[in-house]
């Protein structure tokens, strides 16, 4: 057996992502179970034959040696023009069907229609995502309007969901970003986000009667801009 069709047949099985250092384990975890059979019967006077030089070298297997496997599968994918390739998000790696088959998959999902944000909607949730967790007074200090309409929409759609209380007067719900978002704009992680460093990094007004700053106006467009690229390539559909 080779690395990559062992890591092809976990993510195809697999009903969840799967991250690297999971494939990993799980395959040293086979490795580990054939030398513990092995050794029963040694103790129980057989003698087996030796393990397979392909499982003895997937004993001490990495991530790394993963993630090559991975890229070899991709190259394989695209090379022979297979609808689908491996993708990481943010809980792991998982099969997807490559953009461009979208719109004849879709027609297997025909109540999932695309619903666009609003506006002001995507105003809240990227000031929400460069800025994770913040208060609800620190987003309305940013957009200089009241947010409750907003926040309740993007928590409705689970793209934000509330991720604790701030150390603050009165303990303020702090807001963040969900897994769906992650997988929405098609991303791994905050620092994947367009300009995430320098947009980080600007302080934000302390004041709710203050007007929205500009880098609040270019934290919408970059991620404006990610989801019109998203819409445009109607996302990877996960492959059933």
């Amino acid at each position: 057996m080779e690395l990559p069709s062992i890591v092809e047949a976990l993510l195809t099985s697999s009903d969840e992502p799967l991250p690297a250092e999971e494939i990993a384990r799980l395959i040293r975890a086979r490795a580990a179970e054939a030398e513990d059979s092995r050794a029963r019967k040694i103790e129980e006077g057989e003698s087996p034959a030796e393990l397979p030089e392909w499982l003895t070298g997937i004993a001490t297997l990495s991530s790394d040696q993963v993630i090559a496997a991975i890229a070899k599968l991709n190259h394989d994918y695209e090379t022979s023009g297979r609808a689908f390739l491996l993708l990481e998000r943010a809980k792991g790696w998982k099969l997807f069907t490559r953009p461009q088959y979208g719109d004849f998959v879709r027609h297997l999902f025909p109540g999932r229609k695309p619903e666009r944000l609003s506006g002001p909607a995507m105003e809240t949730l990227a000031i929400i995502a460069y800025r994770q967790p913040i208060t609800k007074a620190a987003i309305e200090a940013v957009r200089g309007v009241a947010c409750d309409g907003m926040l309740q929409k993007l928590l409705d759609r689970e793209l934000v969901r509330i991720g604790g209380r701030a150390e603050l007067p009165g303990r303020p719900l702090l807001y963040e970003t969900t897994e769906l978002f992650y997988e929405h704009f098609g991303i791994r992680s905050i620092d994947d986000l367009p300009n995430a460093n320098e947009l980080r990094r600007v302080k934000l007004p302390e004041a709710a009667s203050e007007s929205p700053t500009a880098p609040a106006a270019e934290e919408q467009l970059a991620l404006s801009a990610l989801h019109n690229r998203t819409d445009s390539a109607s996302g990877p559909s996960e492959n059933a």
